[in-house]
């Protein structure tokens, strides 16, 4: 019979896949509670409420806080581990990575605008021609990503977490106010 061996792990040592869930979960957590923070009795949206009753500036404010303290853990995690702070927080984990989907949506005006027959269903094309679709939507995809690569407006940089809420609040239709602000005081 054959011989049995056992695997020595070495005691103290922590896998990479082991830190990333970790940071992952980490991540999670503060944009859970981010969202809850949003959601108080002296928050912008008093606890109770139903959640189909919520405006879009609402909903905006919820995702704003959530996706804010998701970065911000993820930008954490690549100081803490010496890792590029962009990359750290395009790596989600998910498959396809949302900054790659993103990159594909872009793409398809233009390649709806090819010279491809397109009255006939994809799987009536024949062999070569859908060698020469997947090329040409490889190709629009690949300058895509470079000029998403090479673009010096990342997430992280010449971007401030007020001036995004803003936006977001104000793409929503809601006011040019971050949701902290709704708190403040008045000076008459």
């Amino acid at each position: 019979m054959g011989t049995l061996m056992k695997k020595i792990r070495t005691i103290g040592m922590v896998s990479e896949t082991a830190l990333e869930d970790e940071w992952q979960r980490r991540a999670t957590a503060a944009a859970i509670e981010a969202a809850r923070g949003v959601v108080q009795m002296d928050g912008p949206i008093p606890p109770g409420t139903p959640i189909g009753r919520l405006a879009d500036t609402e909903w905006g404010w919820v995702l704003a806080a959530m996706l804010f303290a998701w970065i911000g853990k993820r930008a954490e995690q690549a100081a803490c581990e010496q890792l590029d702070t962009e990359q750290t927080i395009r790596l989600t984990g998910l498959d396809p990575e949302p900054w790659d989907a993103g990159c594909v949506a872009a793409i398809l005006p233009e390649l709806a605008s090819t010279s491809f027959d397109w009255s006939q269903p994809i799987t009536a094309w024949p062999k070569d021609t859908m060698v020469e679709f997947l090329l040409t939507a490889m190709r629009l995809i690949r300058k895509a990503m470079i000029a998403r690569d090479l673009s010096d407006k990342g997430v992280t940089r010449q971007s401030n977490a007020s001036v995004i809420a803003r936006q977001t609040n104000a793409a929503a239709g809601g006011p040019l106010m971050t949701a902290d602000e709704w708190n403040d005081e008045i000076g008459i």
